[in-house]
C-alpha cells in the first residue's frame, strides 16, 4: 500500500522559514497526480493551504500567498512546501495528500486520496 510521509517539520520563532517534504513509498509518481498541503490546527478546522497539480500549476489558501512556495522535483519524487516569514498563525500538523482528484476539504481529500501522517510546525511570536 502506498504511503505518504512528511517531515521538516519543527519550531521556529516567527519570520523563519521551515521546509516540508513529502515522499511516498516505491510505485506512485506525484507527477502523474495532484498533491497538496493541508494544515490541522488543534484548535481551528483543518484547512487547505496550497496544491501543485500534475502539470505544475499551483495554488495557495490568500493567508500563505506570497510567503510559501510549493514544489516538485521529479528525480526525487519529493513534493516541498518552502515556508518563509512563518507567522504564529501558521501553527499546526502539516498532512500532505495526493490522487488524482483535488477536494479542497481535508475530510473528502483524506477520504478519497492518499494522505500522509502529518509533520508539526510551530511558530512562537
Amino acid at each position: 500500500q502506498v504511503q505518504l510521509v512528511e517531515s521538516g517539520g519543527g519550531s521556529v520563532q516567527a519570520g523563519g522559514n521551515l521546509r516540508l517534504s513529502c515522499t511516498a513509498s516505491s510505485g506512485y509518481f506525484f507527477h502523474t497526480h495532484v498533491t497538496a498541503w493541508y494544515r490541522q490546527a488543534s484548535d481551528k478546522e483543518c484547512v487547505f493551504v496550497s496544491l501543485i497539480n500534475k502539470d505544475g500549476l499551483t495554488e495557495y489558501r490568500d493567508s500563505v500567498k506570497g510567503r510559501f512556495a510549493i514544489s516538485r522535483d521529479r528525480a526525487k519524487n519529493t513534493v516541498y512546501l518552502q515556508m518563509n516569514n512563518l507567522k504564529p498563525e501558521d501553527t499546526g500538523t502539516y498532512h500532505c495528500a495526493s490522487g488524482g482528484e483535488i477536494y479542497y476539504s481535508c475530510g473528502f481529500m483524506r477520504q478519497f486520496n492518499l494522505w500522509g501522517q502529518g509533520t508539526q510546525v510551530t511558530v512562537s511570536s
